[in-house]
């Protein structure tokens, strides 16, 4: 018969209706998923793009829901879930701008929800 293990306890931390796209979210969501904690910090303390303080401040916050735990070493958390998903479209104070054949397109003001889930390394 197998032997089955408890699983390990994930944070998570959200970050919803970011004034930001989830595409440009998703390159650095890519670019920290399943790292260390603390690999993870330093690169988005340096990286240039708009959506890493997004993700340094939803990383934060994700360590320190874990900290609560006091089963969990905080040195040992690896980010196992980072994801942008789409949020809606601003509407509020619509601004047009000129359109094919006379008609007019609305600015499209994006948002998106951030993600965070992060967990203690396996031994």
């Amino acid at each position: 018969m197998a032997t089955t293990t408890a699983a390990k306890p994930e944070f998570r931390a959200l970050h919803r209706y970011a004034r930001m796209t989830a595409r440009k979210g998703r390159l650095v969501a890519d670019a920290i998923r399943g790292k260390d904690v603390n690999t993870a910090l330093q690169f988005l303390e340096f990286a240039p793009q708009r959506a890493a303080a997004y993700y340094l401040k939803v990383l934060k916050s994700a360590v320190a829901n874990a900290s609560q735990d006091p089963n969990v070493n905080v040195n040992r958390l690896v980010i196992c879930d980072c994801r942008a998903d789409d949020g809606p479209l601003l509407n509020n104070r619509m601004r047009w701008r000129p359109g094919p054949q006379g008609r007019a397109m609305p600015f499209r003001k994006r948002t998106s929800h951030l993600t965070v889930v992060v967990r203690e390394a396996d031994a």
